[in-house]
């Protein structure tokens, strides 16, 4: 007669025993540890906020912005330096630059140029910082523009570099005229392919101009892969990053979902600029977002 272990009368306490056992060679179940707190893993600056340093000295400011502890930088012009020059600097002081703000118009005028010094100074991004005010008078202006940064950001493609587009707070508001409720903004981002051009997003102006952060984030997913680290106090004024009521914690955790990989310190207007970009840095090497 063959045996069924499922008949055996024993089977069952010698399972329990058996678990009972093993539980004790295993230990008591530990609770799961707690995760760590995040950081930012990068905090860049945009060099328009020490501009006055540069004028006098480049080198000197550079070796400042790095001695606080900055690795990453955003060029806004180059101070009548070559990009060759640039480079020699910014590798001696292990600082690397991933983007350059230019004008639209400088797009127009020397879209090759522009690209080349981007290369030589080994960035990964080519940002469109302003647009003249001819230029940006009724929707149909900004479905051309839109056209435009297709085009420029084809450009940059094939020249192994992205192209971008840095906002205002004049992007959100509804040009005057116009029977309609639609913002530039929102043309700006349904008009460009997100292959050929993303967004770099002025946190600081996008509050100024009524909008929440969060919702854009979250509404246009992988569309910002840059953003500037503005803040701003109760009046409505541009403050050191930490001084003001903007909710970066709550906002960075977003960050994948909005596609963040570069955060660039930036302050149009500091009283002292050096100072300033010291307390944000300070400020942002501590916070946690989660």
């Amino acid at each position: 007669m063959s045996f069924d272990p499922f008949d055996d009368p024993l089977a069952g306490k010698l399972s329990r025993r058996s678990l009972f056992a093993a539980s004790m060679l295993v230990g008591p179940r530990r609770p799961s540890p707690t995760p760590a707190r995040r950081k930012l893993e990068r905090v860049g600056l945009q060099l328009y906020t020490v501009r006055d340093r540069m004028v006098v000295d480049v080198g000197a400011t550079l070796a400042r912005v790095a001695e606080i502890g900055y690795r990453e930088v955003e060029f806004a012009g180059y101070f009548d330096r070559s990009a060759e020059e640039l480079r020699d600097l910014l590798d001696g002081l292990g600082l690397t630059a991933v983007a350059a703000h230019v004008s639209l118009e400088e797009m127009r005028d020397d879209a090759a140029g522009q690209i080349a010094a981007a290369r030589t100074l080994g960035m990964r991004y080519v940002i469109v910082s302003w647009i003249e005010e001819a230029d940006q008078q009724t929707l149909a202006d900004y479905e051309a523009i839109a056209d435009e940064l297709n085009q420029l950001g084809e450009r940059c493609r094939e020249a192994s570099l992205r192209f971008g587009y840095h906002n205002h707070a004049f992007e959100f508001e509804v040009p005057p005229g116009q029977a309609t409720e639609r913002v530039p903004y929102e043309v700006l981002l349904e008009r460009t392919d997100p292959e050929l051009v993303t967004m770099e997003l002025d946190l600081f102006w996008v509050v100024k101009g009524d909008r929440e952060p969060l919702d854009l984030l979250a509404r246009h997913p992988g569309r910002f892969s840059l953003c500037h680290v503005k803040d701003m106090d109760a009046a409505g004024a541009m403050v050191d990053v930490g001084a003001g009521q903007i909710d970066f914690a709550e906002i960075f955790r977003a960050a994948e979902q909005g596609g963040l990989e570069h955060y660039f310190v930036e302050h149009d207007e500091p009283d002292d600029s050096f100072a300033s970009v010291a307390a944000s840095y300070a400020y942002l090497d501590d916070l946690e977002i989660s």
